[in-house]
């Protein structure tokens, strides 16, 4: 196995490390991204670790982005009102009036050094050079605009104006209208059922858009091809899917669900329904803390001790050949598959959290029968894996996790992905919050063993990633 840094290049790291702990130790001062602008508050408001979400944060993303109680009297920056109060009343013989939020843009920026592992001679010509070290390599530039448009309506818009340091490579990330309280006119509670249409990443058990961590989640950015067949499904869960999303947060905001149908990844005619249901207890002992979006206690507002059990499912059908193109004169052929798991996420105030989740894929798979005159089934692509996460708050500007990630997929082994059908990383990462919306990262991956081409060998692309995230 080859050593991932030499002891030199160790001793600069550990010094560097050291470095920026001792640079994180700095006083904070206050954030000033979007919400922040207009509450006039820190963004430890809503984050215990940024982008990670609190709980008074899940409370203000759930309400629309706005406090989930007595929000009129937190805005510190009031809204354009386009319209007047009486416009209501005179409704539907007018236009219902509502409200622009002033200028609810952010901008967010990360870049990163590395250190990698050496790379074999044999995968450096197959795959292209890549250098043991970077001192810095610009990651994303992304604009953020949200808010609310008056008491039922949301808007979420990010786009990243370059990724890379290309702003050619840049795309559009979530673009989505939301209807909070959609159906107030048959009585339902607020919030219980919601509607959102545009572009945006399902409602998934852990969010990997918006994750705390600097690599993905490998059963996430799973996709299933074959080895042998057909079955070339570009689909994966956290992908920006198009379409329209129901769902609701019930029971004081413990029950959560949604039903979306997705236009999936490859043009057709039919559509995706993606299904997921959360529960969440809460383990507060008091029956007085339960009812509040977060407990005050000695050490001031923190989160509920709580412990949360999720279902996913995902269905579709993958559409190849269209127009000939794995087999002229052959009809299009429809693969049905699925995705589905389960997830928990244990909290413990603010000082520790476990979660983890576990997913399995299917696609039905079809190949050329032996003269080529017809599609026939055969072997199924699967794959399942999943991942456990560990985060430890030292101090509140201090945070340590540890994740482990594992992925059972035989089509990737026989593809050369990897050397066994399992492959498995181990991801230590420390971060230092120097301010509330300034952050130093570091995350080392001790990776899986991949086949080197053309030998008998294997090596490990093992890999030190550390640099600066910031939003403004």
């Amino acid at each position: 196995m080859n050593r991932v840094v030499s002891t030199y290049s160790s001793k600069v790291i550990t010094a560097l490390f050291v470095g920026l702990i001792l640079w994180g130790a700095a006083p904070k001062a206050s954030a000033i991204p979007a919400f922040a602008r207009k509450y006039k508050t820190a963004c430890a408001t809503c984050h215990n670790n940024w982008p990670e979400l609190n709980d008074f944060g899940r409370a203000f993303k759930m309400n629309g982005f706005k406090f989930p109680k007595d929000d009129d009297q937190f805005v510190k920056d009031p809204p354009l009102m386009l319209g007047a109060e009486a416009q209501k009343e005179q409704f539907p013989y007018s236009i219902y009036p509502g409200e622009l939020p002033i200028l609810p843009i952010a901008f967010r920026y990360s870049g990163y050094a590395n250190v990698n592992a050496k790379q074999p001679a044999e995968v450096a010509a197959a795959n292209g050079f890549v250098p043991r070290s970077t001192l810095f390599t610009p990651n994303t530039m992304t604009i953020l605009a949200a808010g609310s448009l008056g008491p039922s309506l949301a808007f979420w818009i990010d786009d990243d104006l370059s990724t890379g340091g290309s702003g050619a490579a840049g795309g559009l990330g979530d673009g989505y209208i939301k209807a909070n309280n959609a159906f107030s006119f048959l009585h339902v509670p607020q919030n219980d059922m919601n509607v959102r249409y545009g572009q945006f990443e399902l409602d998934l058990p852990f969010t990997q858009a918006r994750t705390i961590n600097l690599t993905d989640y490998a059963i996430f950015d799973e996709t299933a091809t074959a080895a042998t067949g057909t079955t070339a499904n570009p689909m994966a869960l956290p992908d920006g899917h198009t379409g329209i999303e129901f769902g609701g947060y019930p029971n004081g905001g413990n029950t959560w669900w949604s039903v979306a149908v997705t236009d999936g990844a490859t043009p057709r005619n039919s559509k995706d329904v993606y299904v997921h249901l959360s529960q969440r207890f809460n383990l507060e002992r008091e029956a007085s803390a339960r009812k509040e979006v977060q407990v005050s206690g000695p050490t001031g507002v923190r989160d509920h001790t709580s412990l949360r059990v999720d279902g996913f499912a995902y269905y579709g059908v993958n559409d190849l050949n269209r127009d000939g193109a794995i087999a002229q004169g052959l009809g299009v052929v429809h693969e049905p598959f699925y995705r589905a798991g389960g997830a928990f996420d244990y909290k413990f105030r603010n000082r520790f959290e476990l979660w983890g989740l576990y997913e399995h894929g299917r696609d039905v798979n079809k190949a050329l029968n032996d003269d080529q005159s017809a599609f026939v089934p055969a072997t199924a692509v699967t794959f399942s894996g999943g991942f456990l996460e560990a985060e430890y708050w030292a101090y509140p500007w201090l945070i340590a996790t540890m994740r482990y990630d594992g992925v059972n997929s035989p089509n990737d082994a026989q593809l050369g992905v990897s050397r066994h059908d399992t492959r498995n990383s181990f991801v230590p990462a420390i971060d230092i919050l120097v301010r509330p919306n300034v952050k130093i990262e570091a995350e080392y991956t001790y990776s899986f063993e991949q086949p080197v081409p053309g030998t008998d060998k294997f090596y490990r692309a093992s890999q030190l990633i550390t640099g600066i995230d910031y939003v403004f």
